[in-house]
């Protein structure tokens, strides 16, 4: 069983970070084909950097012959973040309606003009 991590230390990682972009953008990945993005990296290196993601709860790995497939947890994210984000959630919305009401403002100036031609 591993120990929980503290999934902003998991993520102060240049390479941990690095490493989840990679999952994001391509799905689930071995060991192996992640090395392939790390030269300066060793396999078992790949691998520990992955049992941290792992024990934050920020990836998930599925047996696949002799390999395991690591991926985004999408859910695990959710439950790291989720509670820290929705602090932060009213000023999101505040920009949002502003954004919302500046791009209305547009439209309708735009139909002003559209319709004057």
């Amino acid at each position: 069983m591993t120990t929980a991590v503290d999934p902003f230390r998991a993520l102060a990682d240049p390479t941990r970070r690095r490493m989840l972009d990679l999952l994001a953008e391509r799905g689930d990945l071995t060991v192996g084909e992640l090395s392939a993005e790390f030269p300066e990296l060793v396999a078992s290196g790949i691998s520990k950097h992955l049992m941290a993601l792992r024990a934050a709860g920020l990836v998930v790995a599925e047996k696949d012959g002799r390999h395991q497939r690591y991926r985004v947890d999408g859910a695990g994210f959710r439950r790291a973040f989720g509670p820290w984000v929705a602090r932060y959630e009213a000023y999101w919305a505040e920009s949002l309606d502003r954004l919302r009401a500046l791009a209305e403002t547009d439209d309708e100036s735009q139909r002003r003009r559209d319709s004057q031609s």
